[in-house]
């Protein structure tokens, strides 16, 4: 049988980096930090201990890779999903849908990067200015709004920060299994039309929608 490591060895190293990372994450996530230890992500990889210590430098530096890895594709999901077309508030909200979009297609790097799966983890300067990069992308997109008149009343970082705080507690709450798919999916919508809703220009102000509101 071939092993993930034998798998990603014949497309190269950063994918054998990329399979390291995926199992070590899985196995946090699944059986918690204590099984978070070279020997075990080596044969759940089928590798040798001496390729993580080559790419890693052991636990530690396994653990700054997991936070980078993790921020690293949030970042490129949301450039992707959030795309540059349509007007300023379109594109915050397709933003905002690739943020839930994110979680959910990556829940175990989502629980290492917002809910603590690294117990006693402290992020290194690297990767902190990783994380504020990508919220950066958040401010952003709220900024070009209020530059465009679709928002007002607030600063860019401001709102930034109440959507965030917001948004992450949906998701969180979706992936811990406090809510199922559709019904999540069918809340957030609304959620972020309401944080938004106190900032919104009055002829950007969504309309009465009865139907949606009765099915929640």
């Amino acid at each position: 049988m071939t092993t993930a490591y034998q798998q990603a060895q014949q497309e190269g190293q950063h994918v054998v980096r990329t399979a390291i990372l995926d199992a070590a994450t899985h196995l946090l996530v699944t059986e918690g930090p204590a099984a978070l230890t070279v020997r075990r992500i080596a044969g759940e990889v089928g590798c040798s201990t001496k390729v993580i210590y080559t790419l890693f430098g052991g636990k530690d530096g396994l653990s700054e890779a997991l936070w980078l890895e993790g921020f690293a594709r949030f970042e490129r999901w949301l450039l992707e999903e959030g795309g540059a077309a349509g007007d300023p508030l379109a594109r915050l909200h397709r933003g905002l849908d690739a943020y839930r979009a994110y979680a959910l297609a990556e829940p175990d790097y989502y629980r290492v990067m917002f809910l603590g799966a690294m117990a006693g983890f402290r992020p290194g300067d690297e990767a902190v200015a990783s994380a504020k990069r990508t919220f950066g992308l958040l401010v952003q997109a709220v900024g070009k709004c209020l530059e465009a008149g679709a928002l007002r009343g607030g600063e860019a970082e401001e709102i930034a920060d109440v959507l965030w705080m917001a948004i992450h507690g949906a998701v969180s709450l979706e992936i811990l299994g406090h809510f199922d798919e559709p019904t999540a999916a069918r809340r957030y919508p609304l959620l972020c039309d309401s944080v938004l809703a106190p900032f919104l220009a009055s002829d950007d102000r969504p309309d009465e929608r009865p139907d949606e509101r009765n099915a929640l």
